[in-house]
């Protein structure tokens, strides 16, 4: 197996007994890091203090991702115009924080027979907003509600 120093010098090819003679006189661990290589490549070094390494790396990668967030905004059918001003308002504001939008459009009652409205009103909103988003899930019906994904342009 090719052996690498704590200090990340390469101490060449050794044996695994010499390996792990090295590593005992240092008062460290061997660990295998690539096993599929030709020989296989171990290092001598802390293994407790790797892993904390590791996951530390981990969850600073993890600090910037922002994941999942879905944000809903809903609509009504007979929906005033500062309403609908309102609520495209905060549209925007989500798309500009990142986060995904869900509208939904909900039918009460007789107003299910009027779905041409709520198509429109979500047209209208489309246009309101502009170009700043991608359309993840066309508008589509489940039960009396007319669903809608919107996710921030990249």
């Amino acid at each position: 197996m090719r052996l690498i120093d704590a200090d990340g010098s390469q101490l060449g090819v050794k044996t695994t007994p010499e390996a792990l003679q090295i590593a005992r006189d240092r008062g460290l661990d061997l660990v295998e890091v690539a096993p599929l290589a030709n020989p296989p490549v171990c290092r001598v070094l802390d293994y407790s203090k790797y892993r904390y390494e590791k996951e530390k790396q981990r969850k600073e990668a993890n600090k910037h991702n922002k994941g999942g967030h879905v944000k809903e905004v809903r609509f009504g059918l007979k929906i005033g115009e500062h309403d609908f001003d309102t609520k495209v308002r905060n549209i925007k504001r989500f798309l500009d924080g990142r986060d995904k939008v869900r509208v939904t459009v909900v039918f009460r009652g007789r107003e299910m027979e009027h779905k041409d409205i709520g198509h429109a009103l979500v047209a209208r909103m489309k246009e309101t907003l502009g170009d700043i988003f991608i359309e993840e899930s066309g508008a589509n019906m489940m039960g009396n509600r007319l669903h809608l994904m919107l996710a921030p342009k990249k």
